[in-house]
């Protein structure tokens, strides 16, 4: 119990519960803007895998690491573009199109990888971002270290939340977005055109799923390895529905993700980990998610046009 206490108080565990959730933020919010707009996402998964390659690759090429970030982006979002256009207008399975994508993104990855460095047996290291501390904020005990002494990326993480809930529900766009996944044809009676709206929230959705997962390379890793995604994607679209569609709450679910997956490693670490199989670490961050999600989910409201097609005309 000692043990448990010392780590929960130690500032360099929420530093790292905060820098785990980074990427998870990213993506959520990307996934959150798609769902709120009627698209479900199930590309995620690919999408953050090529984001990361892309991000990668770039700056390994000789890009700065924001340019490296931008790649990212634009990948992510051309990604979006062959989602948006098969499920928006041409009302194809939001399902079987997502993970279409997905398997077509994470393949172009090892392929353009392989492609790329056809002799190279272990991933090839980059300079990441580092570390930007912010004055007198940074010496805060707990606090401090946790939020203040972090990586541009994960500065801008919280940021992009920020501004995703002020778009969301603060601008005529943001109203206009979330009609378009609660009543289309409230919008379309406006003058407004609801493909257009789910189109551009899918885009800009996965551009910020992708720089998600740049994140991964640019500021965690410093290098693009096989699997390194690992079910992220799929956390992300459980956040959505554990921060009930809002933004604020999606946050606070991956922070609360990040704290168990940080919790985990620490504890094989520990007594207990010599006895325990590691295995049962590996799981405690998932089953701890999944019942936070049953608690949660049973009082959310989901987006009324989610995964229902519109067609102009159509009741």
């Amino acid at each position: 119990m000692m043990e448990l206490l010392d780590i929960l108080l130690a500032g360099s565990f929420w530093a790292a519960a905060v820098r785990i959730a980074s990427p998870l933020i990213f993506a959520t919010m990307g996934e959150l803007i798609c769902e709120r707009a009627g698209v479900l996402n199930l590309g995620i998964e690919g999408i953050m895998v090529i984001g990361a390659f892309t991000g990668w690759i770039a700056v390994y090429m000789g890009a700065p690491l924001w340019w490296g970030v931008a790649a990212a982006m634009l990948a992510g979002m051309t990604f979006g573009l062959l989602h948006a256009i098969l499920t928006v207008p041409f009302g194809l399975s939001q399902h079987v199109v997502g993970l279409g994508v997905t398997l077509l993104a994470t393949s172009t990855s090892y392929f353009v990888y392989r492609l790329a460095l056809p002799e190279v047996t272990s991933p090839p290291r980059i300079e990441p971002f580092q570390n930007l501390p912010i004055p007198i904020l940074s010496d805060i005990p707990l606090i401090g270290p946790a939020f203040f002494n972090q990586t541009p990326l994960t500065y801008a993480a919280f940021a992009c939340a920020g501004l995703t809930a002020l778009v969301l529900w603060r601008t005529p766009l943001g109203l206009a977005i979330r009609a378009a996944g609660e009543n289309p044809s409230a919008v379309a009676a406006q003058g407004l055109s609801v493909t257009g709206l789910r189109m551009g929230a899918v885009i800009v959705g996965s551009g910020l799923m992708a720089v998600g997962g740049s994140f991964l390379t640019l500021s965690a890793f410093s290098s693009f390895f096989f699997e390194m995604v690992n079910g992220r994607g799929w956390i992300c679209v459980a956040l959505v529905v554990f921060g009930a569609w809002r933004p604020g709450k999606a946050v606070l679910g991956a922070l609360l993700f990040a704290a168990f997956d940080a919790l985990q490693i620490r504890l094989q670490q520990t007594d207990i980990g010599q006895i325990v199989p590691y295995q049962a670490f590996l799981a405690v961050p998932y089953v701890l998610s999944i019942l936070a999600l049953i608690l949660m989910s049973r009082r959310a409201e989901v987006p009324a046009a989610l995964m229902i097609p519109f067609n102009k005309g159509e009741r």
